[in-house]
């Protein structure tokens, strides 16, 4: 029964193509018999160029670590209307072993004054943390990243000094972001 078993898995079996005349027929090989798989570090190079082609987006850009193919150096362009305008971002994606299953980490390198990033650079944004689905796409992370410079949650803080001032002075805390924008997002 156990042989029986093993042979009906789905994870035990290849289907290597096999030519008869002019159409292709699959046939099941037990695993042993296959080609010794890959690793997922040997696979992050095909990860890194498709994450590079699927990733543009006006705005931002993710260039992979030359040394490390989970490390990639993004740069996110501060919105239009906002705060952040003419700002340009420094943040560091990394994928964890994990990847798909667990979030990327991403944090900011450039500092910012916003109530979801704290002075670390660390970032309040659900699908990097209890939200997260191996469905998302990291192009999903960066829009959701670019998006939260848009509209900055401060019921949801990471920085509760900046949340409190966006709260009781929208307007004084967003001159504030102006002015850090200015001294630590120009030429960045």
């Amino acid at each position: 029964m156990r042989q029986e078993e093993e042979l009906q898995s789905p994870s035990n079996f290849s289907p290597p193509p096999i030519q008869a005349g002019k159409q292709k027929y699959w046939k099941a090989q037990p695993k042993e018999d296959r080609r010794e798989e890959s690793s997922p570090l040997d696979n992050m190079s095909g990860l890194s160029s498709r994450i590079m082609k699927a990733e543009h987006v006006p705005g931002i850009k993710a260039q992979p670590d030359e040394s490390n193919g989970r490390y990639f150096h993004v740069v996110i362009d501060g919105p239009q209307d906002t705060p952040f305008e003419g700002g340009v971002f420094k943040l560091e994606l990394f994928l964890p072993e994990e990847y798909p299953m667990a979030a990327p980490k991403v944090r900011f390198i450039t500092k910012i004054y916003h109530p979801n990033v704290d002075k670390l650079g660390r970032i309040c944004l659900d699908i990097l943390k209890d939200k997260w689905s191996p469905a998302l796409q990291i192009r999903t992370v960066l829009l959701s990243i670019q998006a939260l410079l848009s509209a900055p949650n401060p019921d949801d803080p990471l920085a509760n000094d900046v949340a409190e001032q966006w709260k009781s002075s929208e307007a004084e805390a967003m001159k504030t972001a102006k002015a850090w924008t200015r001294l630590y997002a120009r030429n960045s």
